[in-house]
């Protein structure tokens, strides 16, 4: 039996989508996954330029410039500049964002629960497998 690899991007894209949908109504915040993805991102590495972020995280550097705006708008996030040359100015999570940033992944972790509960552990374990085996290869043709 062939697949329809078709088939199979759309049923992983219904399923992220659904996933997306479902975190964004559980979080109950005016700030969606790419923001809390930033945020992530300067916990993990620290203070980043907007250019790093993007190519990083995979968005344009006007998709990055919005949601840094928009997270130093609210408190979440601050600009850092660099007096020798003020064109340097790096992004670093602020303590707010990080109460955020650990409000999300409370959420996602129920989330995670909730998605998840119809598999068993070495069904969870083999979809994971799969997952990390996809994107190795993926990341390998990059290079």
């Amino acid at each position: 039996m062939e697949t329809d690899i078709f088939k199979v991007i759309r049923t992983l894209e219904l399923v992220s989508n659904e996933a997306i949908i479902r975190w964004t109504k559980a979080f109950g915040k005016n700030i969606g996954l790419s923001p809390i993805l930033v945020l992530a991102e300067l916990r993990k590495k620290g203070p980043q330029k907007s250019t790093i972020l993007a190519s990083t995280l995979g968005y344009t550097p006007g998709a990055i410039t919005n949601t840094s705006t928009k997270l130093v708008k609210e408190g979440y996030a601050e600009r850092i500049y660099n007096e020798a040359d003020r064109r340097n100015v790096l992004l670093s999570i602020t303590p707010k964002g990080e109460a955020l940033l650990q409000e999300a992944r409370e959420k996602g972790e129920e989330l995670h629960i909730e998605l998840f509960q119809v598999l068993s552990d070495e069904e969870l374990h083999q979809l994971l497998t799969l997952y990390e085996k996809i994107l190795k290869n993926l990341e390998h043709e990059e290079k």
